[in-house]
């Protein structure tokens, strides 16, 4: 694989990341609000469950060390494209700083359970249909 590819490789693999990132986070407020609003779209199943899972699998590799799939293979393009670290292209870069902090990773940890711990509270206070309703 050209050092190109990879690069552009990279960059989609960070912006897909960041998009987890804001479905997980995002998503909470919005059946919370959607809830309290009777939007009937922040009841179906699927999307809660997808939801619930995602965070869950974050959680879960958190407490056991391990870090995320799609970082590791975003690393490894870099790598492949010769790119040392910041530099990325201007947008990637950003997202990275968004999306990447240099904290403890038990801070991380905490994070995450709490973040599953209200997501899964959330699944309690605004319950999903069992089939989305047309």
């Amino acid at each position: 694989m050209s050092a190109t590819v990879a690069a552009l490789l990279a960059d989609a693999l960070l912006v897909l990341h960041a998009g987890i990132v804001v479905f997980v986070v995002g998503l909470l407020p919005l059946v919370l609000l959607g809830g309290r609003h009777d939007w009937r779209w922040v009841r179906h199943r699927g999307l809660r469950l997808l939801h619930l899972s995602v965070i869950a699998g974050v959680t879960v590799q958190s407490w056991l060390g391990q870090h995320c799939p799609l970082t590791l293979w975003e690393q490894e393009l870099r790598h492949q494209a010769g790119q040392a670290r910041h530099a990325e292209s201007f947008i990637a870069y950003w997202i990275g700083r968004l999306l990447y902090w240099e904290l403890s990773w038990w801070v991380f940890v905490g994070a995450y359970t709490v973040f599953a711990v209200l997501v899964a509270l959330a699944w309690w206070l605004v319950r999903p249909h069992p089939h989305h309703p047309r």
